[in-house]
C-alpha cells in the first residue's frame, strides 16, 4: 500500500493481489479451508480517502468506475455488491479498530474502485486493509503494521496480506503471512468476465487431494529469476471447481491454452484470470488479443511490492 497524509486527509493506494498458486488442503473446525497459496501484488489500485470527523460517525461514499471493468455488470447490481453503510468491509475495519482502540474518532471515507469485484482479486480485503492503514494514520494511533494485521485477521482471510510488503506464502486460512523475496518482476495480461463467482460455492465444489502439492518449487524458481518454470508451476486448486461452475472459465482455460504464453490461471476463487507473459510489451499485446478477441477489457499488469 502507498500511504500518503495531506492537510485534511489520508490517501492509500489499495493494491490488487493474484494468486500464483493456491492448494486447500482440508475444511477446519471452524468452516474455513485450510490453505497454502502464493499471493502478489499487482499494479491495479483501489484509491481510499479518509479524513477525521469530530462527529465520532463514519461514513463512506463509493465512487465505482463500471466502466472499468464489466465485471461489475451494471451500476445497479454493482451497487448491491458494493454497499455503503455498515455491512461494508470498510466501515467494520474502521469499527473494530476503534473498538480495539478504544477510542471514538469518527471518519469520513472516500473509496474509489478500479479493482472488479467478485473477481478474486481481493478488492474488498485491500480496502479494508488500507482503512486500518489510513484510520491508523489519521487517528494518531501510531500502531505497528503486525498490530493492525491482528486486526485485519478477525475481518478476513485475505486481509492481512496487505501489511506486508511484496509477494508472501499465506497458510493458515490465508492469514499466516510469511514474506516471499521474489526480486524478478512478472508481467500479466489480467482478464476480469462480466460475471463473478462465490467464494462460498466454488469452495463448496472443492475436493482437496490425497497428495496436496507445495509452492516450494515455484518460489525457488521465482527467487532465481526462471519466469518459464513459474508459469509452468502456477497452480489453483479451486480452479477445477471452478470450471464445473462457470462456462466462462472453461472458456477461458481454453482460449489461453491456444495463446503464446508461459501460463495461465484463474486468480483465489475466480472469476479473474491471467495469462504470465515473458516481458511488458508480451503482457501489453496478449491484452490487446484477449480484448479484440471480445473478452472485454483486459489490462497488462505487473508485480509491485506496495
Amino acid at each position: 500500500m502507498h500511504v500518503r497524509r495531506g492537510r485534511q486527509e489520508v490517501e492509500v493506494f489499495a493494491p490488487a493481489k493474484l494468486n500464483l498458486f493456491l492448494e486447500v488442503l482440508g475444511k477446519r473446525p471452524d468452516g474455513f479451508h485450510e490453505i497454502e497459496t502464493v499471493m502478489t501484488r499487482v499494479s491495479l489500485y483501489d484509491t481510499l480517502s479518509l479524513a477525521p470527523d469530530a462527529s465520532g460517525h463514519i461514513t463512506l461514499a463509493n465512487d465505482l468506475n463500471v466502466a472499468a471493468w464489466p465485471a461489475a455488470g451494471s451500476a445497479a447490481s454493482a451497487e448491491k455488491q458494493l454497499p455503503d453503510g455498515p455491512r461494508n468491509i470498510v466501515v467494520r475495519a474502521l469499527e473494530a479498530l476503534r473498538q480495539a482502540a478504544g477510542v471514538e474518532h469518527g471518519a469520513r471515507v472516500r473509496l474509489t474502485k478500479r479493482i472488479p469485484l467478485a473477481a478474486g482479486m481481493a478488492g474488498g480485503s485491500t480496502d479494508a486493509a488500507a482503512a486500518l492503514a489510513a484510520a491508523n494514520v489519521a487517528w494518531e494511533l501510531h500502531w505497528p503494521a503486525a498490530r493492525l494485521a491482528e486486526i485485519a485477521a478477525t475481518l478476513g482471510s485475505d486481509i492481512p496480506y496487505f501489511f506486508t510488503p511484496g509477494a508472501a506464502l499465506c497458510t493458515g486460512r490465508g492469514e499466516k503471512v510469511e514474506p516471499t523475496a521474489s526480486g524478478t518482476v512478472l508481467h500479466f495480461a489480467v482478464i476480469a468476465p462480466p460475471e463473478g463467482l462465490s467464494t462460498a460455492a466454488v469452495y463448496k465444489a472443492c475436493r482437496p487431494a490425497a497428495e496436496p502439492r507445495s509452492a516450494v518449487d515455484l518460489i525457488s524458481a521465482w527467487r532465481r529469476g526462471h519466469i518459464a518454470d513459474v508459469g509452468r508451476l502456477l497452480f489453483n486448486r479451486l480452479q477445477e471447481a471452478a470450471e464445473a461452475i462457470s462456462a466462462t472459465i472453461r472458456r477461458l482455460a481454453r482460449e489461453l491454452q491456444n495463446l503464446d504464453c508461459l501460463g495461465h490461471q484463474m486468480s483465489g476463487s475466480g472469476t479473474s484470470y491471467f495469462a504470465l507473459c515473458r516481458s511488458a510489451a508480451h503482457a501489453r499485446h496478449t491484452a490487446a488479443v484477449l480484448q479484440a478477441r471480445g473478452w472485454g477489457r483486459t489490462l497488462a499488469l505487473a508485480s509491485t511490492v506496495a
